[in-house]
């Protein structure tokens, strides 16, 4: 006769073989190929980050991760279809700048704090100032001369309205009583094309997508927006170095999700993150284009997000910036 311990030992085995497939399923996670949208053109910053940071999570994971560009709209259109993706963790944001300032800049059909959750901070990297190498000006005093003996001749590029090359010139201008006028793209590479060919005055623009044009001798890098010099640009004086006192600018990159995805599967995200960011090699080649590499997890993510939109909110008031 079987006693009554026995048939409570027996139907808690089978409750616990009908929960191991949901067991499989949660450890398996990601089961397979994820995708990093990114807001830019191929080429800049932004996608250059993604395929470094995405390329060593592939290898951790073990699936596919496949970099999806989607530029335009002041970076809203990518940021956007990651809001509306299914909140499953298979779809990740890879944003920067433009989530703390859009929101005060231009009518959104989605809040940025409310509609993603941050998974963890990449880092960050301070702005070059870069002219084409055909340019006359060789430090940044004779661009300064230069644009003030060519007035309403000279011109500056951005990958968008309201983004941090675009705000950090805006406030160049300001520190050097200069005036040129503002030409805003759609990402960073094709207004680096146009400044290399020499359409544009400068740019001010983060290492990762100067360096190597910079390396390469298209263009002249003038001054980086940081306490010190940078090992990617060891030869370039800082603003204070060349006469433009208390002048710092950066742009950073941090992976999202949907709001409503799964705490554990960002959970999963966070930790393969920091893990590869952790790495050397990835640490190596954010490093030598120019990046910072300072990882924060989703806590510390989300609460530098939304001080850096409290602070550009009052900065964009205050100088009636407002996206075209």
């Amino acid at each position: 006769m079987i006693s009554f311990a026995h048939r409570r030992l027996c139907r808690a085995a089978a409750i616990a073989l009908t929960m191991l497939p949901l067991v499989a399923g949660a450890q398996a996670f990601p089961s397979h190929a994820l995708r990093i949208v990114v807001p830019f053109a191929p080429g800049g910053a932004v996608d250059t980050v993604a395929r470094i940071v995405g390329a060593q999570l592939s290898t951790q994971v073990g699936q596919a991760v496949i970099v999806e560009n989607k530029p335009g709209g002041q970076a809203n259109i990518g940021a956007e279809l990651v809001a509306h993706a299914a909140p499953d963790g298979y779809t990740m944001l890879l944003g920067a700048n433009g989530l703390a300032t859009n929101p005060t800049l231009m009518a959104m059909s989605f809040d940025p704090l409310q509609a993603l959750a941050a998974v963890a901070r990449v880092g960050y990297a301070p702005l070059v100032l870069v002219v084409p190498e055909s340019s006359p000006a060789l430090d940044v005093q004779a661009l300064v001369k230069y644009i003030h003996e060519h007035p309403g001749q000279t011109n500056y590029g951005s990958a968008a309205v309201g983004g941090s090359g675009h705000l950090a010139s805006e406030l160049f201008k300001m520190k050097t009583a200069t005036d040129s006028q503002h030409v805003p793209y759609k990402g960073g590479a094709p207004a680096l094309t146009d400044l290399i060919a020499g359409r544009l005055t400068y740019m001010l623009i983060n290492p990762l997508e100067a360096a190597p044009h910079v390396k390469a001798g298209k263009l002249r890098a003038l001054a980086v927006s940081s306490p010190r010099r940078i090992a990617s640009l060891p030869d370039v004086p800082t603003f204070d170095a060349a006469g433009v006192k208390g002048f710092q600018a950066t742009v950073w990159w941090g992976f999202l999700v949907p709001a409503a995805t799964p705490k554990d599967a960002v959970a999963r995200l966070q930790q393969e993150i920091l893990k590869a960011l952790a790495d050397p090699q990835v640490k190596g080649k954010l490093e030598l284009l120019g990046a910072v590499v300072e990882p924060q997890d989703a806590a510390a993510f989300g609460a530098f997000l939304r001080a850096e939109t409290e602070t550009w909110a009052e900065v964009i008031r205050t100088a009636h910036i407002r996206a075209e």
